[in-house]
């Protein structure tokens, strides 16, 4: 049965009995490195048109290491692809893996709206073009308590805010993602309301932490992990990075997005991780990092990016918005 109510648990918190049973198979992929090759701006056809030899795929040529990376271990390629919330695929953590095969990434293009002084209908080629691809290597944290090291690949988000232009009314940022089903079977049962709708605040959208992630470990972004185009946001729990955009929507009112609007009383807005914050299901305080079995790392507040992101809701009570 899947959940709809509140009082229930939701399926986005449920470890699929399969992580824990086969845990194997997140220990012996052996560990990588991100691929970093000469630093300087990659062109969009160098990006859609990457041919292999990869190990999983298509090599993005010319990416530059990122300044905010982390030191930490950096999980596997195949526990950071076969371990997703994509409810769009499913509600086990498995079944994205095995069903966005269906999706089809090329080609696609991402519709601007709003407040803005451009709007327009971007092609993933024009979004790209011009753009220096970074390697960011970033803790990803989700609410259920799990959380990973990603090797993403991306460009600041705040890059392609300027080349749109928002206008003075534009104070939040809307992003909708793909809903198709005919490409994503997830979408034929009701676990919540489609399309999936995040937003952030028009300071969060700027800070050079928050990406448009088209990579992973050095190679075009796996369907699973939200390709082609998908938000990183590192200090949020992972249901704010919003995955396969379609549509950016530049806004005067705070949008709702979508697990506050299917559990307000667990989802808010902001969704900053903070270990001080009750969650009605999760001991906030306590994470497993995967592929550990066990909730014995303490939780950072704004996952350990505080330094760089505190400043943004000095004031702010962080349990009341949260």
């Amino acid at each position: 049965m899947l959940i709809k109510r509140p009082n229930d648990i939701p399926s986005s918190e449920i470890t699929d009995k399969s992580t824990y049973v086969n845990r194997r198979t997140f220990i012996r992929a052996a560990t990588g490195t991100a691929a970093i090759a000469a630093a300087g701006a990659l062109g969009a056809e160098a990006i859609l048109n990457a041919q292999p030899p990869a190990p999983h795929g298509a090599k993005l040529p010319n990416v530059k290491p990122g300044a905010f990376s982390t030191t930490e271990k950096v999980n596997t390629w195949e526990q950071i692809t076969t371990y997703n919330n994509y409810y769009e695929f499913g509600t086990s953590k498995d079944e994205p893996a095995r069903y966005a095969k269906s999706l089809k990434p090329r080609p696609w293009s991402v519709a601007v709206e709003g407040e803005v002084a451009k709007p327009a209908v971007w092609t993933l080629e024009d979004i790209l073009k011009g753009q220096t691809l970074e390697d960011r290597i970033y803790r990803h944290r989700c609410v259920e308590a799990w959380s990973m090291v990603v090797p993403w690949v991306g460009f600041p988000l705040a890059d392609f805010i300027k080349r749109v232009q928002p206008t003075a009314k534009a104070r939040f940022i809307e992003f909708t993602t793909l809903a198709d089903p005919g490409q994503m079977p997830g979408l034929r049962v009701p676990s919540l309301r489609w399309p999936y709708v995040e937003g952030l605040r028009m300071d969060e959208a700027m800070h050079p932490l928050t990406i448009l992630a088209v990579g992973l470990y050095g190679e075009v972004l796996p369907n699973q992990n939200g390709a082609p185009v998908r938000l990183v946001v590192p200090w949020k729990y992972g249901f704010k990075s919003a995955k396969s955009i379609v549509k950016i929507r530049f806004v005067e009112q705070q949008p709702v997005n979508s697990w506050q609007l299917e559990w307000p009383q667990a989802y808010g807005f902001y969704a900053n991780v903070n270990p001080t914050v009750e969650h009605p299901r999760w001991d906030q305080e306590k994470e497993i990092r995967l592929p550990g079995l066990f909730r014995n790392r303490t939780t950072l507040m704004f996952n350990g990016y505080g330094d760089q992101v505190a400043s943004l809701y000095a004031g702010m009570d962080l349990r009341k918005n949260y």
